[in-house]
């Protein structure tokens, strides 16, 4: 059993895809970047101070999995849209072009804080802006990173992906398995503990928090 430091439907669905048990914790923190942050160590930290912040709040008593997705272009950040301008704006800058969707995620136990990363590059097609004005008003955007929601409606816009599509939903299955496995929670089958995996910000296991 683990704690999941979100709210998130959709990381909820996803660990139940792979057999996890877990209560829902979501922990409140402030998502303001740092100056000058690069995406891949804003979403590392996010990821670590939700883990470590929902292991705080419960006494220690779970290991508590934090996640983070960031989508960049241009080298911004593009969070949860404010208002329906920011989001077409995101959606326009994002149109028939490339962009990365960052998701890391940090597991808080007792001996001190894990991570792992996920990056996928992902392609979109040429939106014309009545479409967008649409899928604003369908109401998904409005809670995704960079206003769209693969796992949705946003998919019919995604022309190609290399990377994780568990992670651009929000929770990398593939990654998520390996660090949970590390600490001898196993996914659906049970297993071996394998190596760690790839880290968003560059931490290594056991290092603390």
């Amino acid at each position: 059993m683990i704690l999941l430091a979100s709210a998130s439907p959709r990381r909820r669905e996803l660990l139940h895809q792979i057999g996890i048990p877990h209560r829902v914790h979501p922990v409140a923190v402030d998502e303001t970047p740092r100056p000058g942050e690069d995406p891949a160590r804003y979403a590392a930290r996010l990821a670590r101070t939700k883990a470590a912040a929902g292991r705080e709040a419960t006494g220690g008593t779970l290991p508590v999995l934090g996640a983070d997705t960031v989508v960049s272009i241009d080298g911004l950040i593009l969070g949860k849209p404010a208002h329906r301008e920011q989001a077409l704006e995101m959606l326009a800058r994002l149109s028939g072009r490339v962009h990365v969707a960052y998701t890391a995620v940090a597991l808080a136990h007792a001996a001190g804080i894990d991570e792992t990363c996920s990056t996928t590059r992902v392609t979109l097609a040429e939106l014309d802006p009545a479409v967008m004005a649409a899928y604003w008003a369908s109401g998904e955007p409005a809670d995704k990173a960079g206003a769209y929601g693969i796992q949705g409606r946003g998919g019919l816009f995604v022309r190609h992906l290399e990377g994780s599509y568990s992670g651009v939903v929000g929770l990398p299955l593939f990654e998520t398995g390996r660090l949970l496995a590390h600490r001898g929670i196993h996914p659906v089958w049970g297993g071996t503990p394998t190596a760690d995996s790839e880290s968003c910000g560059g931490r290594s296991s056991d290092d603390g928090y």
